[in-house]
C-alpha cells in the first residue's frame, strides 16, 4: 500500500446512515486510533478498552440518541464494520471476526474482540506528515472547521501538526467559495447573530466567523441562506450541538448543557431568544438547513450521553 492508496481508501470511507441520520462512527474510531498511534506507536486495542472513549466521541460529535444503553455501546458498529482493507479484527483465540458479526457489546466482550489497523497502514503512518494528513482528511470530509481543535483535543493530537489541506487528495473534496465569509459577516453587520458580540481591533473585526448551518462537509452550500455570523464561542457551541435553532428562528440550548460559572450560565440565557436577522434584502437561514442542523447536530430533548 502506498501513501496515495491509503489517503484514497480513507477518502472513500463509507458514510454510514442510521435511520437517515449522519453517522460518523467509522471516522471517529479511526481518529481515535490515530491519536493512540501518535501516543503509543500502535493501534492495537480491545473492544473493551475502546468502548467508552469511542462511544463518547460518537455521542459528542454525532447525532444524539435517546437510549442510554445505545449511547454506551455506539463504538460497537464501527468496531465491527470498519473496512477490512484498513482494519484487522480478531477474537481472543486469534480467529478473524468478519463484518457480519453482531454489533453488540456483550458479544464483542465475551469473545475478547480486539482490532488493529493493518501493518502496512501503521507503517505508512510512521512516514513524515502522513498521520497528520490522514487526520485532516477525515476532519474535512466528515466534520466542520470549528470542531477541528475540539476533536483533536479529545483524541490527544495537536492540530498545529496536521497536514495542510493542499496536501490532501482531490477525491470527493468540494472547493469552498472564498466570498462566503465576507458576505455573511457584512450581512449581519459584523455582529454575532446569537449574542450581538461585535468586537474589533481598530477597524478589524475579531472573534467573528461565518458559520455553515448545514456543514460544508455534509453538502452544505457556500450560500448566504446557509450562513450565520457567529462569535467564535457560539460558533463552536453551535457546531457541537449545544446551541440550535427552531424553525421560527429562536435559539435553543441543549438540555445536556451544564454551566457552573456565571460566564457559562450566560449561554443558558440565550434559550428562547430570537436569532438576529440579516440586513434588509438578505435572506434568512433557509428552513431546510435549519432542519438539518436540528436533526443531525443539536443535542435535543431526550438525547443520551455516554
Amino acid at each position: 500500500m502506498t501513501r496515495e492508496e491509503l489517503t484514497h481508501r480513507l477518502s472513500l470511507l463509507r458514510r454510514a446512515r442510521i435511520g437517515g441520520s449522519r453517522a460518523p462512527h467509522k471516522p471517529l474510531l479511526v481518529l481515535w486510533l490515530l491519536g493512540r498511534f501518535a501516543e503509543t506507536g500502535s493501534t492495537e486495542v480491545s473492544y473493551e478498552m475502546a468502548e467508552e472513549p469511542v462511544s463518547r466521541l460518537i455521542n459528542d460529535f454525532g447525532p444524539a440518541v435517546r437510549s442510554p444503553a445505545a449511547a454506551r455501546q455506539r463504538a460497537a458498529m464501527p468496531f465491527v464494520h470498519l473496512e477490512r482493507e484498513l482494519w484487522d479484527l480478531r477474537d481472543k483465540d486469534g480467529e478473524e471476526i468478519g463484518p457480519g458479526a453482531p454489533e453488540r457489546r456483550g458479544w464483542l466482550r465475551d469473545r475478547g474482540a480486539h482490532g488493529r489497523l493493518r501493518p502496512e497502514v501503521e507503517l505508512l503512518l510512521t512516514e513524515p506528515g502522513m498521520l497528520g494528513q490522514a487526520v485532516r482528511l477525515l476532519m474535512e470530509q466528515h466534520f466542520t472547521t470549528a470542531l477541528e481543535t475540539v476533536i483533536c483535543d479529545a483524541i490527544g493530537l495537536d492540530p498545529a501538526g496536521l497536514a495542510e489541506p493542499a496536501e490532501l487528495p482531490a477525491t470527493r473534496r468540494r472547493r469552498r467559495r472564498t466570498a462566503f465569509t465576507e458576505e455573511v459577516l457584512q450581512a449581519y453587520a459584523y455582529a454575532c447573530a446569537f449574542c450581538g458580540f461585535d468586537g474589533a481591533l481598530g477597524r478589524n473585526p475579531v472573534g467573528l466567523e461565518a458559520a455553515h448551518v448545514r456543514w460544508h462537509s455534509q453538502d452544505g452550500p457556500d450560500e448566504f441562506g446557509n450562513g450565520l455570523a457567529l462569535c467564535s464561542l457560539h460558533h463552536t457551541l453551535f457546531d457541537v450541538g449545544v446551541l440550535g435553532i427552531l424553525p421560527d428562528l429562536r435559539i435553543q440550548v441543549s438540555p445536556l448543557y451544564v454551566a457552573r460559572s456565571a460566564a457559562a450560565r450566560a449561554t443558558d440565557m440565550l434559550h428562547g431568544q430570537p436569532v438576529a436577522l440579516p440586513r434588509p434584502g438578505r435572506p434568512r437561514p433557509e428552513p431546510e438547513h435549519v432542519d438539518w442542523h436540528a436533526r443531525q447536530v443539536f443535542k435535543g430533548a431526550g438525547a443520551a450521553a455516554a
